[in-house]
């Protein structure tokens, strides 16, 4: 984190539990400890319109897009994420600007001096970020609030609120050691944010998972819309040009009206289908009652930010920033170098945490890269050693791999190797975008 944000509260916050940096085991998440620290602190939740997202992947970037309808719609609106990229602050934002150090200082210190004067033992940091969210949205008086879940769902600290619509982005492989092996399983954890008689948007399109999701929304009659069923969309990609970038185009079909074609300022056809998803939770709020005029959509699609989510951040050569944490995401980042650009060479930095699939991720990007650097980031301990990413890098038959002791010392040799026609992707971990985003900006 930031040095900046070292306020006592923010201590007392970095000093408990961090499931972002420690792999929780099955049975330590529950939401008995969530519920009694929000009802000491005059449960905030209850005071919000909250739009809940959970999912494998998308999650985040829809968020986002749902967000900048919202605040286009002119509704003065939250949007909590996590992990963040470069400062803690990220992570609560209100009409797309982070929460204060002083503002998250004093929702700190209300929770700290809650957990001091009751039995609230073994509340996690993502249980504090959560109940701090909660908090400062309810302050700042938000009329909205897009809320991310943090780890699967149904017992995600975020899962104490009743949405006004819950949406499950797309549903693959991943957390498998505590969700599940199956993508029953994983889609019976995501699907869990889904409350009784509350509509469900769902862009999960795997037939596995897709069942599991119809069932629990027929059980809690929840309405149901989902993605190539009651949704669907075609779209054409976006291109990156030497000096500019050409954004997608998506045209979204739903039972309700076919929409003009939208313009979505992120890149792959990912986030085409995200935005579907995103078009569908508006009909679906317009239908609680919620006013979103359609210029509003076309204009928070149009205009979305989302670092780190293959954003370009440098050109000659390119430099492509992404966090791609699984073999699923790992496949959109190869289609849409395929679809968007054109590069000489492509050239990887990565690094990955040791939870992840990173052989399958492996054998997903070997054959498109023709130079590799490997490396660990430095503030979190779940990152492979770059030794065993050589090894696990040569079983998947890529290219010979170099070795770096760090991010930085990664991207300076990528950088040397790069010629003004090449590409470089940055890829593994949104802990390593995070500690290069800021160093690769700063010495564009």
């Amino acid at each position: 984190m930031d040095l900046t944000t070292q306020t006592p509260e923010v201590a007392f916050w970095y000093s408990l539990i961090d499931y972002e940096r420690k792999q929780p085991r099955p049975g330590e998440l529950k939401l008995d400890r969530m519920r009694n620290l929000l009802r000491f602190l005059g449960d905030p939740h209850r005071d919000l319109r909250i739009v809940h997202i959970a999912g494998s992947k998308g999650k985040g970037s829809t968020a986002a897009m749902l967000a900048a309808i919202l605040r286009r719609s002119g509704y003065r609106t939250g949007l909590f994420t996590s992990p963040h990229l470069c400062r803690v602050e990220e992570r609560f934002n209100i009409d797309g600007q982070p929460i204060s150090s002083e503002e998250l200082s004093a929702a700190l210190r209300d929770i700290r001096e809650a957990m001091e004067t009751r039995p609230l033992e073994g509340l996690t940091f993502f249980e504090v970020a959560t109940a701090a969210g909660f908090l400062h949205f309810r302050r700042r008086r938000c009329d909205a609030v897009v809320l991310e879940v943090g780890l699967g769902g149904r017992f995600d600290a975020t899962n104490v609120c009743r949405p006004a619509v819950s949406v499950i982005t797309s549903i693959s492989f991943d957390h498998t050691e505590l969700l599940g092996n199956h993508l029953a399983k994983i889609a019976a954890e995501k699907a869990g944010i889904v409350k009784p008689q509350r509509p469900c948007v769902s862009g999960a399109t795997a037939p596995e998972a897709r069942a599991v999701i119809e069932r629990i929304c027929r059980e809690r009659r929840a309405p149901l819309r989902q993605l190539d069923v009651d949704v669907r969309y075609r779209y054409e990609p976006g291109h990156v040009l030497s000096d500019e970038t050409q954004s997608l185009r998506v045209e979204v079909t739903t039972a309700v009206r076919r929409w003009q074609p939208l313009q979505v300022n992120l890149l792959g056809e990912h986030q085409a289908a995200n935005a579907a998803v995103a078009v569908a939770t508006v009909e679906v709020l317009r239908g609680e009652g919620w006013h979103i005029p359609d210029a509003a959509v076309a204009a928070g699609l149009a205009g979305v930010d989302w670092p780190a989510r293959m954003e370009v951040v440098g050109r000659h050569p390119l430099v492509v920033l992404d966090c791609a944490h699984n073999v699923a995401s790992a496949k959109a980042v190869v289609d849409t170098l395929a679809a968007s650009f054109s590069a000489r060479r492509r050239l990887l930095i990565f690094a990955g945490s040791g939870d992840k699939d990173i052989p399958g991720i492996f054998r997903t990007l070997a054959p498109h890269f023709a130079g590799v650097w490997l490396t660990r980031y430095t503030e979190n301990p779940r990152a492979v050693p770059p030794e065993r990413l050589k090894e696990i890098w040569h079983e998947a038959g890529g290219v010979p791999a170099a070795t770096a002791a760090t991010p930085a010392e990664a991207w300076r040799q990528a950088r040397a190797a790069a010629g003004p026609d090449d590409l470089i992707c940055i890829t593994g971990s949104v802990f390593l975008a995070g500690e290069l985003r800021a160093l690769i900006v700063n010495s564009a």
